[in-house]
């Protein structure tokens, strides 16, 4: 296991790069805590593949060090940084037996038969695959292939770090969660720093102690799932993260007062010297649908029944908006205004989180 430094991380595939345009990677400084695991989320193209492949030795940065606990690896081969890469696509021996996939990493690395034996009976039952260890890979799923990835990039207990690369995106989809599940419950086991690549929320808010969102080769925010929740330190990190997504309403703000499209707000903090486009975020959690006369007039355009909730989607200000509505509330035809729960209010500045002063 190792702590991985990011010092003035940086990366771009043009020559000779002139703006941020052309970095697919922006600069970047951070520590990845020694067993701690780490989700990289963001929609195609923002950079987290190109971040893991840095971090895997499989592409050199441009520009800044990365450190395993303090040694410089920057220009470091791929096997020299002891790690265990598991990619999108699986990657297995199909000659060999599932046995004999899972053993080789170890037998590879002289190991002991008897540890061998030990280490593929534990990995072979956390992933499901006892019944199938003498089969042929050739004759498997697609998704068996992909368990047989996964095996294999955990069977070593020594590695620096474990790289996931969307691993689960040839999984069926009845076995997306339960995979999950056993990455989650192998890595309190195992306490291995893992880095898990996706652009499904849901796996990386399930799977990691904090998560990273990239947009556009930045980092936007690192944080645990209930801070990204709570307080999205950008307004992509609320409407990404979330389903549906956060509230973002234009705002002019006077100290505590805050005025909407047609309505004003009253703040639970004041706030001076804003400049540029001021907006106010709001997730449908924390909003309530009431009758008339009692909040803020809206168009409610559906009601979408969701499992145990209703999602309203409405229009205010020409804008979209959600409000969710727990499944026993009845709407009736008058409840057609909203109201926010202050506390959880945002306020962003040019798209980022700005903290005002208690009252």
């Amino acid at each position: 296991m190792a702590r991985i430094t990011l010092s003035k991380l940086a990366h771009s595939y043009v020559k000779d790069p002139k703006s941020d345009k052309d970095y697919a990677l922006r600069e970047l400084n951070h520590e990845w805590e020694d067993g701690a695991a780490y989700a990289l989320l963001g929609p195609s193209g923002c950079g987290k593949s190109t971040l893991l492949n840095i971090i895997s030795g499989i592409v050199t940065p441009s520009h800044g060090r990365i450190l395993f606990d303090d040694i410089d690896v920057t220009f470091e081969d791929t096997t020299d940084r002891n790690i265990a890469q598991v990619f999108q696509f699986p990657v297995v021996y199909d000659t060999m037996t599932v046995q004999q996939n899972l053993e080789f990493p170890l037998k590879n690395r002289g190991k002991d038969a008897k540890y061998i034996a030990q280490r593929v009976a534990s990995i072979a039952r956390s992933i499901q695959v006892e019944d199938i260890l003498h089969k042929k890979a050739r004759g498997l799923s697609a998704d068996q292939k992909q368990k047989i990835s996964l095996g294999r990039g955990m069977v070593r207990e020594d590695v620096n770090a474990i790289l996931f690369d969307e691993p689960l995106t040839v999984i069926d989809p009845h076995m997306k969660w339960e995979l999950r599940t056993q990455l989650k419950a192998l890595h309190k086991e195992l306490k291995h720093t893992m880095i898990f690549v996706t652009h499904d929320q849901t796996e990386a808010l399930t799977f990691a102690d904090k998560v990273v969102v990239m947009n556009v080769g930045e980092v936007v925010q690192i944080g645990t799932p209930q801070e990204l929740f709570e307080k999205p330190a950008h307004t992509f990190v609320g409407y990404f993260i979330g389903s549906p997504g956060m509230n973002i309403l234009d705002v002019e703000i006077s100290g505590n007062q805050a005025k909407l499209f047609d309505a004003n707000v009253e703040l639970t903090q004041n706030y001076s010297g804003l400049k540029g486009k001021l907006e106010l975020g709001i997730r449908p959690e924390f909003m309530t649908l009431c009758e008339e006369g009692q909040g803020i007039k809206i168009e409610i355009t559906r009601i979408e029944d969701v499992a145990h909730h209703k999602i309203v989607r409405a229009r205010y200000d020409n804008k979209d908006i959600n409000i969710i509505v727990q499944e026993d509330v009845v709407i009736t035809k008058t409840m057609n205004n909203m109201t926010f729960d202050m506390s959880k209010v945002n306020i962003y500045e040019n798209s980022w989180l700005v903290e005002g002063e208690k009252i």
